[in-house]
């Protein structure tokens, strides 16, 4: 070998050499706590973890089970009616003996949307194909709830506006936004699902008008899409469905590449961050803690996610007052974590709201890790409290209808558990686990206290939260409800340790080879780990583990963390 040739080989080795050798070594990332989260409990009592995964897997078996015999089965039924587009679909009760609903009632068509949507993107998040399930595309059966027969043009919470025993929905606004915002969701899991571009795209296009039209105010009871107007009622304004306007267009800017959108959902945060209260009204509102985590990871802006998360959570909303989440304990059972009213009768958590909690939740802190702390803290104590909903994880005596919870087969729950029972009958109960179907409608059976599309939603905490082999230290997926990502995310998983003492937890690779980032440590906990590694997690904290193919070469751009051309780390900051 010449020299010449010699010398080349070695300017040409030495920066390949010095690339593959740079292991990230950041600053600890300082938490930010979300206060009523500080007032929960490090270990909830009585404490058991239930099996989230197992209960959707049961509940989507027993639930989509045409064949099932006996008093208010099967749970679902098809609707032959073609509402909107030239296909039979399906509908769930939305309670045990619902007496609106079942094929034989209204032409089959009275059922609900956001139970549906929650069953079908909760099966799809713990592994199950909707779209072809035993020879059954439920995916494309969605398509019927987006209302183009009556000119709205958007997902509706019925297929057809006027088939709602009592009254028609379209004018209570969340019901419209969280359906657009769940069909999204199931979309994004759905993606070569024919036909759904450009359902996705009218709905965009109906919100991006509309929040044109609306400006810099939300303050309506609903929207009326097809007129293109907003309008007040009896019911409270609902300024935080502006959360998931945001949700909904920033994901049509992921999709279509269209500006316009992009700009549209940053007026509706806008909207929103500038409330002068808190207008919470039902679920939207850490929708809009996700999005806004996400405008500041990728676009620069710097918004305060405490003040969404904070409204959130801390029971200070007006209109809809004390909406929130608990951090109680009644009789003996630790209820934190509960999301619904913190103040009906002494408090009401709700087994729905506190599900759909987990889906912003987790995708926020993959873009804002200081939240880790807190949301593993609720994340456990939400975990334990949501199983006092289900009959048998309760006493016999602090339950509405326990003679009859045999036909839930330990996967239908009552709608939620409250402080003192809202019927005469079980006055000075506490907790107490009830639903609200006997007031819905004149003669609903008791058994109507089950609540069918609520317990639906159950796939939502399988798909992301698991057990440890540390009891408490539970694993929670930070990808599963990432919907419309902008790009290319590896594994993330968040730990919180209740304990005073550090733990070592598990973590089962399987045959891959990765590095194991901690996202709130900025350092690289192990190496070319494979199969069974355990990972250190020290006392009252949390650890966010993102698993880096071994082979890929770490870089930073823009004070971001890169493992190839992927983005690890959104706020890494080298030492």
């Amino acid at each position: 070998m010449s020299r010449f040739v010699f010398y080349l080989f070695l300017i040409l080795l030495v920066p390949s050499c010095s690339a593959s050798l740079f292991m990230p070594s950041g600053i600890p990332v300082t938490q930010r706590n979300i206060p009523r989260v500080d007032k929960m409990p490090f270990h909830p009592k009585p404490y058991k973890f239930r099996d989230w995964k197992k209960t959707a897997l049961d509940f989507d078996a027993y639930v989509f089970d045409f064949n099932q015999k006996g008093p208010f089965l099967p749970l679902i039924w098809l609707d032959g009616q073609k509402r909107n587009f030239p296909d039979t679909t399906f509908g769930i009760y939305t309670a045990l003996g619902d007496i609106r609903m079942g094929s034989a009632v209204n032409n089959g068509e009275n059922h609900e949307a956001l139970g549906a949507l929650g069953a079908v993107l909760g099966a799809t998040m713990v592994g199950i194909d909707k779209s072809k399930q035993e020879g059954i595309n439920y995916v494309r059966m969605l398509r019927n709830y987006f209302n183009k027969d009556n000119g709205w043009n958007i997902i509706q919470n019925f297929t057809n506006k006027g088939a709602h025993i009592g009254g028609g929905y379209g004018n209570d606004f969340w019901y419209e936004v969280h359906n657009n915002v769940l069909f999204y969701s199931v979309a994004d899991k759905y993606r070569d699902e024919p036909e759904f571009d450009e359902i996705l795209f009218q709905i965009a296009e109906k919100f991006y008008k509309s929040d044109s039209l609306m400006g810099n105010s939300y303050s309506y009871s609903y929207f009326d899409f097809k007129e293109m107007k907003g309008y007040k009622n009896h019911i409270p304004t609902q300024e935080d469905v502006a959360g998931g306007y945001a949700f909904i267009l920033y994901s049509a800017w992921v999709k279509f590449k269209d500006p316009k959108y992009l700009k549209a959902a940053q007026n509706a945060i806008n909207v929103l961050y500038n409330q002068k209260e808190n207008r919470f009204y039902e679920a939207m509102m850490p929708v809009a803690a996700q999005i806004a985590s996400r405008l500041n990871a990728e676009h620069g802006a710097n918004y305060d996610l405490n003040r969404f998360l904070d409204w959130t959570f801390d029971g200070s909303a007006v209109g809809r007052e004390g909406w929130g989440v608990l951090a109680d304990q009644w009789g003996g059972f630790d209820v934190s974590g509960l999301a619904g009213s913190t103040v009906h009768n002494g408090g009401y958590g709700f087994l729905m709201n506190t599900f759909d909690l987990i889906l912003p939740l987790s995708a926020m802190v993959r873009y804002d890790q200081r939240y880790s702390n807190a949301v593993g803290k609720w994340a456990l104590n939400a975990s334990n409290a949501a199983r006092f909903c289900y009959p048998y994880e309760m006493p016999d005596s602090l339950q509405a209808i326990p003679q009859f919870k045999g036909i839930t087969k330990n996967v239908i729950a009552y709608e939620g558990v409250i402080k003192e029972s809202i019927y005469p009958e079980f006055k000075g109960i506490t907790p107490f686990a009830q639903g609200d179907g006997p007031l819905w409608f004149p003669d609903m059976p008791p058994q109507t206290m089950f609540s069918v599309y609520g317990s639906g939603h159950v796939g939502f905490f399988g798909g992301i939260i698991s057990s440890t082999n540390v009891p408490e230290i539970l694993q929670i997926n930070c990808t599963n409800a990432d919907f419309f990502s902008s790009q290319k995310s590896y594994d993330t998983y968040l730990y919180f340790n209740p304990y005073e003492t550090n733990q070592q937890v598990n973590i089962n690779l399987g045959a891959g080879k990765y590095h194991l980032y901690d996202l709130i440590t900025q350092t690289i906990v192990k190496k070319n780990a494979s199969k069974i590694v355990s990972f250190p997690i020290s006392r009252q904290s949390s650890t966010m583990l993102v698993l880096v193919p071994a082979n890929l070469k770490f870089s930073i751009k823009n004070d971001q963390l890169y493992a190839g051309e992927v983005i690890v780390d959104y706020r890494y900051k080298k030492k």
